[in-house]
């Protein structure tokens, strides 16, 4: 799964979105309409304040029935995205062994600690943290970004099984040993991240890597609490997933074992581990067409033509509406067709946002996903001038963004607020909350370059620089 793609999908835009609101008409994309804003016009610091990064977040807890849970299981941990079966369940049997080999930062060795604590403690998984240079069952090899993406074109980061470094998986890949349909018991398991993006990004692919390496290596469309779902508005294990890991790891499994043997001993095993979810036979959820799949993937696409990405996005729109979902499948297609109509068509972008909003913000468990809605109505409402209705939509959305640890979003909602408040003419609190943004922004972006130029973006929302 390529993670980057939402972080950069939810936050861009914004000045496209202020540019063809303020004149009523289509308007080119933002670097040909943007006015230039001067890191001294924001009142940005001369040295950024030390990047600030999260410690702990609470765990919602699982709120769907134990029968919906033991279905979406058996659609994990027997199928592949590419809709391949797979024919056994595989795991590690006994101890866990994790180790960072490569040029790791602090940041994502610090990381790494708060997730093996997380799974041993949550999803009750015996997973010790090694030495580089001892054998291990997960090797987490850290390389570059341009590596990765010449031998896996738009991959952000991925897990392979049964090599034990880069090298040895660029000299097994496309053989048996790399085919996760062969694999019967998992001993040797390799995550691959870049070294050189935000940190906020090498975090998301580490949880989410980490728990494929360990559990199901497919994705629902459907979920709306996991990381196990290709919109990628999760980015760390929720209490789902380790739900989903505890239970893939319950000593009444063992590897080999078929599905229909899971799917047997499945309802037993989730009763004793979540008793408030009920007990019961699983139920076969909705299945996602391929057709809105493929849609999906065409309005995504970065190498497709944009007047067919958005012809795309509507496409699955439409679907969603005659197959009469109004869940998250429904609010997604929203949320590309939103985005993909920044600075074409502002009528259709804001009337997106604001349905996929009202059907995250209705949905229990979605407020995360309502908050990347609500950047983007913020960002318009700043862009108008409603300076109490951007810090309002702001204030809404920043304690779920907290709770869930997203910093890149964090850190753009606290920068509009800012902007807002300034509009307002308070000053000395703008100031603050500014300053707090670029901690956060620090790990959510990056360089100070990437930190910067969110800032400069946010100010060139605001009419005061159009003043």
């Amino acid at each position: 799964m390529t993670k980057s793609y939402l972080r950069s999908a939810a936050l861009a835009g914004l000045l496209v979105m202020a540019s063809c609101s303020t004149n009523g008409s289509d308007a080119p994309a933002r670097d040909d309409t943007a006015p230039e804003v001067t890191a001294r016009q924001t009142n940005l610091p001369t040295e950024l304040p030390p990047m600030r990064a999260f410690t702990s977040g609470a765990v919602l807890p699982v709120s769907r029935s134990n029968a919906a849970i033991a279905a979406d299981f058996l659609d994990l941990s027997f199928e592949l995205e590419s809709g391949r079966a797979l024919p056994v369940l595989s795991r590690f049997e006994g101890p866990v062994t994790i180790r960072v080999t490569g040029r790791a930062p602090a940041v994502l060795s610090d990381d790494l600690n708060r997730l093996v604590v997380r799974l041993r403690n949550e999803a009750g998984i015996d997973i010790t943290r090694v030495a580089p240079a001892t054998d291990a069952s997960i090797t987490l090899e850290i390389i570059s970004k341009a590596q990765l993406q010449r031998l896996v074109p738009g991959a952000a980061c991925f897990v392979a099984p049964n090599v034990a470094s880069w090298s040895e998986y660029k000299s097994k890949r496309g053989t048996a040993d790399t085919d996760w349909t062969a694999v019967r018991e998992r001993s040797r398991m390799s995550i691959f991240i870049p070294g050189d993006v935000a940190p906020q990004e090498m975090r998301d692919c580490l949880h989410e890597e980490t728990a494929q390496a360990l559990g199901p290596v497919n994705d629902l469309w459907r979920l709306s609490d996991s990381v196990f779902n290709d919109d990628n508005f999760h980015t760390v294990l929720t209490g789902f997933d380790m739900l989903v890991l505890r239970t893939y790891y319950a000593p009444d499994f063992h590897s080999g074992m078929t599905k229909d043997e899971v799917a047997a001993r499945l309802p037993g095993v989730l009763a004793r581990l979540n008793p408030g979810g009920g007990s019961g036979a699983p139920v076969p959820a909705s299945k996602t067409p391929v057709l809105w799949k493929q849609a999906i993937e065409t309005a995504l696409g970065g190498r497709v033509p944009a007047a067919t990405r958005r012809v795309a996005a509507g496409r699955a729109v439409d679907m969603a509406r005659v197959m009469g979902w109004r869940d998250t499948r429904l609010a997604f297609a929203l949320f590309v067709q939103g985005r993909l109509n920044l600075g074409v068509n502002s009528d259709v972008a804001l009337a997106s946002f604001r349905e996929a909003e009202a059907i995250y913000g209705s949905t229990p468990g979605n407020r995360l996903q309502a908050a990347h809605m609500g950047v983007q109505l913020a960002a318009h409402a700043l862009s108008m001038g409603n300076s109490a209705t951007a810090i309002r939509i702001a204030d809404a959305h920043l304690p779920s963004v907290q709770n869930a640890q997203n910093a890149a979003l964090l850190a753009t909602l606290l920068m509009i607020k800012a902007e807002a408040l300034t509009l307002e003419g308070r000053v000395t609190e703008a100031q603050l909350v500014r300053l707090d943004s670029l901690g956060w922004a620090r790990y959510g972006f990056g360089s100070d370059s990437e930190v910067t130029a969110r800032l400069n973006e946010i100010a060139a929302i605001s009419p005061r620089s159009r003043g």
